[in-house]
């Protein structure tokens, strides 16, 4: 697996750059999977593929310097902020189930969850309630794409499909502002329905999570 250093860019380089190694995997044939982490700065509202910004709030969002950027994949809103996004491509043939959906979500999650096991996080998949579609935070929802610890869920992930390869990038939550997220969504932000790193081990930094992902085969 080719691993590319964390680096920390703005959400329009972020989503370039993921798309720019989706497209050039396809166009080159690559059969090694490519992994990535990054941060964000400014901090940057990503929009789902085909999300509805009519809730946004520009005027508010450039008044507290934050972005906002379309992704290639799918689901709800992410504010970027305080955390760790990944990012996985690859040919779906490189999974034991890649033209599965749903189990390639198992599969390159479970990347993640051995990668927390290392660090006493046991993270489980899937979230426990059922599917809820009207918020348009996406931390919100509950699907089988959700790493949760305990119930809550703590990584958000989402796929893109092209020619035969796979995009799939998900939010690791270091850290968050509920009065942030509640202003920029205007929903209520249900604390037992998330959790973070600093609230699940405060000792743990950025870096170390960093440094963790760092050492994937």
């Amino acid at each position: 697996m080719k691993l590319i250093p964390f680096e920390i860019k703005s959400g329009k380089e972020n989503m370039q750059i993921d798309s720019d190694l989706l497209f050039n995997s396809i166009k080159n044939k690559l059969n090694e999977p490519i992994f990535r982490l990054y941060g964000w700065s400014p901090a940057c509202v990503s929009l789902g593929r085909n999300q509805n910004d009519e809730f946004i709030d520009y005027e508010f969002l450039k008044s507290c310097n934050i972005d906002v950027v379309r992704r290639l994949t799918g689901g709800r809103a992410l504010l970027h902020d305080n955390e760790i996004t990944y990012s996985i491509i690859c040919p779906s043939t490189y999974l034991k189930n890649g033209s599965s959906v749903v189990e390639s979500y198992k599969e390159i999650s479970q990347i993640l969850i051995d990668r927390f096991k290392l660090i006493g996080i046991d993270l489980t998949i899937g979230g426990e309630k059922s599917v809820q579609t009207k918020f348009d935070y996406c931390m919100l929802i509950s699907t089988g794409a959700d790493l949760c610890y305990k119930g809550q869920k703590l990584i958000g992930s989402a796929q893109y499909r092209k020619d035969g390869y796979i995009l799939q990038h998900g939010s690791i939550l270091y850290d968050y502002n509920i009065s942030l997220l509640e202003k920029i969504f205007g929903e209520k932000i249900d604390t037992k329905s998330i959790t973070s790193i600093k609230e699940i081990n405060p000792n743990i930094s950025p870096k170390d999570i960093i440094d963790l992902f760092m050492q994937v085969q």
